[in-house]
């Protein structure tokens, strides 16, 4: 079955740029295309897609806020926001609000499908610039006492820290010659390791204050 995916843009040419290289792709289909967010909220709940492309500065609502509207409506749709916006504050603010993925809109279009997937899998994906922020901003900030032992063996720590750094699946098995099932066997270890659901959990818990 398709990856079903709704784009929130009002952006008309980047919105059906989206569309297209969606439906282009025999894994996707996009369900539903929205310009504004009142109209958005008004579907999200019906389509319940598995994947949500929401941009952060719309004209009626902010993105973020659309995230903030539907937490507590038990929705099974990821939510990645695709934007230009990258201060630290947006950042936080749409992960806090339930964001999985944070991409900037200098992404390729390949990489944005890419991330689709990835999140449909429970992945988290990120812009290396934004990767590269989240994993400071924990850093900077954790105990100096010792971080918990959570048992991650090395392999399990160099994967999380590829996956903080913005890799896809495909490129973490590049890099270190295995293949993508390989990766998402670590990955699933570590989730159950750390008792997460999602790379920004798990970033979150090993490098927490």
């Amino acid at each position: 079955m398709a990856i079903t995916v709704i784009v929130i843009e009002d952006d008309l040419h980047y919105n059906n740029a989206l569309k297209k290289v969606i439906d282009y792709d025999e894994e996707l289909v996009c369900i539903g295309q929205y310009f504004r967010g009142k109209e958005a909220l008004q579907n999200l709940t019906t389509l319940n897609a598995d994947i949500a492309i929401v941009d952060i500065n719309l004209p009626d609502y902010n993105g973020i806020q659309i995230l903030e509207a539907v937490a507590d409506q038990q929705l099974s749709t990821q939510f990645i926001m695709c934007t230009n916006l990258e201060d630290d504050e947006y950042i936080f603010q749409a992960l806090k609000a339930g964001a999985v993925g944070y991409l900037l809109k200098g992404e390729s279009m390949q990489r944005i499908i890419d991330a689709i997937k990835e999140a449909h899998t429970g992945g988290a994906p990120m812009t290396i610039s934004i990767a590269r922020k989240v994993m400071n901003h924990f850093s900077n900030g954790k105990s100096k006492t010792k971080a918990p032992d959570y048992a991650l063996t090395a392999t399990e720590n160099e994967v999380l820290q590829l996956l903080a750094e913005g890799l896809l699946y495909k490129e973490i098995a590049q890099k270190k010659f295995v293949s993508i099932d390989t990766v998402k066997k670590h990955i699933g270890n570590i989730y159950r390791k750390l008792q997460v659901s999602n790379k920004v959990e798990a970033i979150n818990k090993v490098f927490k204050k």
